[in-house]
């Protein structure tokens, strides 16, 4: 047994994990070369190793669940040679800058339509679900969908905006439900191709149009797991884009995954491999950013029904593989493992959140209201 392996064997143990032990959250390493690459390489080294086969995991997400609470996470940070090459650009740099806002769409949106409808719902709603009263992906994702819509108020004939519209999942629901108008944003060529075919003869336009670049003015807005990508740099930029946008008296429904505290880049794995120049905001981040700008009227987390919602994926990844790996790789197969389950552990864990927050220009009239209970799908009603 060499040094590097005792010290990892030690840290593990702290989380009540064993290196081939017995139990679903226990590693099994193929390849002894593991444990220096890890000390060496922090996370990367972790996923990377993970990916080249390495190691396996019976439960990744148990994995990961383990280490967190645990929080010996901190054996896993990146040595100075991978600081440098992913913290110091996102410090000296706009890494989320106009020029570079389409990269993440080429790099994860446009993987293949093939590979995101067979593991998503119905509707294509790449987000985390809601899953109040439910008991499937399919009715956690319009329980979603119909929640932003009654945060919204929304009303037949209203215009809304959807900058980070992905499929058009909530443009097709919106425009379906309740008659409203939508224009969608999307930086992915896949989803504007694919979504503007499913929301054929509905009054829904989905473009490929950077958030910056926008105008005119709706009666609201939404934006539903788009905010991840716009960066510290370009927060206060966002939001003045939605406040010129937004009519006097509408609202605007943030959907977006959070961060316990503030941080300037991505884990650097995930930011390598799978979301190129992405970042988690803090509540501190997103409240500086709409100081003097716009009124919270409403802060709403349920960061634990995301664990279920990564499952839900990663179970329909697993299940339909085999019509799509002709495609892609075994490689691919373990990225895309590792990085759901890894996600669904984070969430479990509760170190990071799923955040909707409801904003206004000025200030709603009285008190901002709205029950949280979704009804049951067959219960949505058509809003008039």
């Amino acid at each position: 047994m060499n040094n590097a392996q005792e010290i990892l064997e030690d840290i593990l143990s702290q989380a009540g994990i064993e290196i081939n032990g017995d139990n679903p959250w226990d590693i099994k390493v193929n390849n002894k070369a593991f444990f220096n690459r890890v000390l060496a390489e922090g996370s990367t080294g972790l996923g990377e190793s993970y990916v080249d086969g390495w190691w396996d995991c019976p439960h990744l997400d148990q994995f990961f669940d383990k280490i967190l609470r645990a929080d010996i996470q901190t054996l896993f940070r990146n040595k100075w040679p991978n600081i440098l090459f992913h913290r110091i650009p996102s410090l000296l740099f706009n890494m989320q800058s106009r020029s570079r806002a389409r990269i993440v769409g080429e790099v994860h949106y446009n993987k293949g339509n093939d590979l995101y409808q067979l593991m998503l719902d119905k509707r294509m709603t790449y987000t985390g679900a809601y899953w109040q009263n439910t008991h499937t992906l399919d009715q956690a994702q319009e329980a979603k969908l119909e929640l932003i819509c009654q945060k919204l108020n929304l009303k037949s004939g209203q215009t809304v905006l959807d900058i980070g519209c992905g499929w058009g999942s909530f443009a097709k629901y919106a425009a379906e439900k309740y008659n409203a108008n939508i224009v969608g944003i999307t930086i992915s060529e896949e989803q504007v191709k694919l979504g503007n075919q499913l929301c054929k003869g509905l009054p829904v336009e989905l473009r490929l149009q950077d958030y910056r670049e926008l105008k005119g003015k709706f009666d609201h807005i939404v934006s539903i797991g788009m905010f991840e990508h716009v960066g510290y740099k370009n927060y206060r930029t966002y939001f003045e884009v939605a406040k010129k946008l937004l009519k006097e008296n509408g609202l605007f429904v943030l959907q977006t995954i959070g961060s316990n505290k503030s941080v300037t880049h991505l884990d650097p794995w995930m930011s390598k491999h799978i979301f190129p120049n992405g970042m988690l905001p803090s509540i501190k981040q997103i409240g500086q950013a709409t100081e003097k700008l716009m009124l919270m009227e409403d802060f709403h987390n349920f960061g634990a029904d995301y664990d279920k919602t990564l499952m839900a994926w990663y179970f329909n990844f697993k299940e339909n593989w085999y019509q799509i790996k002709d495609q892609y790789d075994e490689r691919f197969f373990r990225m895309w493992n590792y990085y759901l389950l890894s996600c669904a552990g984070a969430f479990r864990a509760r170190k990071i959140q799923l955040w909707q927050m409801v904003f206004s220009p000025k200030g709603v009239s009285g008190v901002y209201t709205r029950d949280r209970h979704v009804p049951q799908r067959q219960e949505f009603a058509m809003q008039t």
